[in-house]
């Protein structure tokens, strides 16, 4: 695969793999904060690796020209870029080959509530998970 421009972390593939999914997806660019909801990762973890994958240009990011919600601050939009595409890829079979592997199928999916579903989970609906059973009890 050659040299690594940077240095492969568990974060970092937390943020590659959320990127990842939203390129595959109608979501397409993501802001800081739902990365960092995806991840569960803090937020000078997850905008230290968007600054690293932005300087070594695999994302890239842009400013919104208004935020959607009124007296809001705008948000810095990331999306992967077609280098970072081939990278992220290489690097999530490597690393995370039962859902990056050649022929594995589509990357685990989430749900709106955000828990991640397995690929041997995917086919069930949503709320199936734990986290639906519990709130549709509650209510």
């Amino acid at each position: 695969m050659g040299r690594r421009p940077i240095r492969v972390t568990r974060p970092l593939l937390d943020v590659l793999e959320v990127l990842f999914q939203a390129f595959d997806s109608p979501v397409g660019d993501l802001h800081g904060w739902a990365i960092m909801k995806a991840t569960k990762r803090s937020g000078p973890t997850v905008y230290g690796v968007l600054d690293r994958l932005e300087d070594i240009g695999w994302i890239s990011g842009q400013w919104e020209e208004e935020n959607p919600e009124p007296g809001k601050p705008r948000r810095r939009l990331y999306s992967i870029t077609p280098t970072g595409l081939v990278g992220a890829r290489e690097i999530l079979r490597e690393r995370r080959p039962r859902r990056f592997a050649p022929g594995a199928g589509r990357p685990a999916r989430r749900c709106p509530a955000g828990s991640m579903l397995r690929r041997r989970t995917v086919r069930r609906d949503c709320r199936d998970s734990a986290r639906h059973r519990g709130r549709a009890a509650r209510q």
